[in-house]
């Protein structure tokens, strides 16, 4: 299969591409969100379930689904199979100098490993529609549905998206994906080279300022001047 991007239908808005570990950098370890995971639940894919508790779940899965979207169970019990995303981006996003596929509010159909994790399944769609932005401001949250009520939770960097797809089964209505602009302080998404850019950007408009506003107090001192000039020549 390719490990790059194409469509998966061609009058479609699902899009459709290989996630494999080798294509990203393992997202960075980090601490679980506080009273959501324990420290146990940061384990390897592999080590949620047996090989058999995997292969059982992925026959029920493949005996479930109804849009040909089926997971495979290699031998060494890594599994491969379908997520969908929904982008819900408040604002544009930053793109590399050219015009981005529109995002916003569009359904993608990714095709990941179980050994993915959320941070790579962010960085794969940034560079889907080409958004240079860092990752550290987007967040995957899950949004469940239980008894008429939706239910949406952020997930942790390094959970596996593709066994919360598997636990859940196929259905978009009981599990569904979402991507957002992530909440967190109005500075602390940026980066420490970002900051300093900006630190740069203010300290040049301070400049400016400082020297258009000495320019128009020069300016009105001057016409002061010569209007005191004129005040006090003799004869007048």
């Amino acid at each position: 299969m390719s490990s790059g991007y194409s469509s998966l239908e061609e009058d479609s808005e699902d899009f459709f591409f290989t996630a494999r570990t080798s294509f990203f950098r393992r997202a960075p370890q980090g601490k679980l969100r506080t009273g959501q995971q324990d420290v146990e639940k940061e384990k390897e894919t592999h080590n949620y379930l047996s090989k058999e508790e995997i292969k059982e779940k992925v026959h029920k899965y493949n005996l479930a689904v109804t849009d040909k979207l089926k997971m495979t169970l290699n031998s060494n019990g890594i599994y491969t199979g379908f997520i969908k995303v929904q982008m819900e981006l408040c604002k544009p996003s930053q793109t590399a100098g050219k015009p981005a596929p529109s995002s916003n509010g569009c359904m993608n159909t990714l095709h990941i490993s179980s050994t993915n994790t959320v941070g790579e399944v962010i960085e794969a769609l940034l560079k889907k529609f080409l958004v240079t932005e860092s990752p550290t401001k987007f967040a995957l949250y899950k949004r469940c549905h239980r008894e008429d009520q939706v239910y949406a939770c952020k997930l942790s960097d390094r959970e596996h998206p593709l066994y919360l797809r598997l636990v859940a089964g196929p259905r978009t209505d009981t599990l569904s994906f979402v991507l957002r602009e992530h909440e967190i302080g109005e500075w602390e998404a940026f980066s420490l080279p970002e900051l300093q850019n900006f630190l740069r950007i203010l300290d040049k408009e301070e400049d400016e300022q400082l020297q258009n506003l000495k320019e128009r107090y020069a300016a009105y001192r001057h016409k002061l001047e010569e209007a005191l000039s004129q005040a006090w020549k003799p004869g007048t």
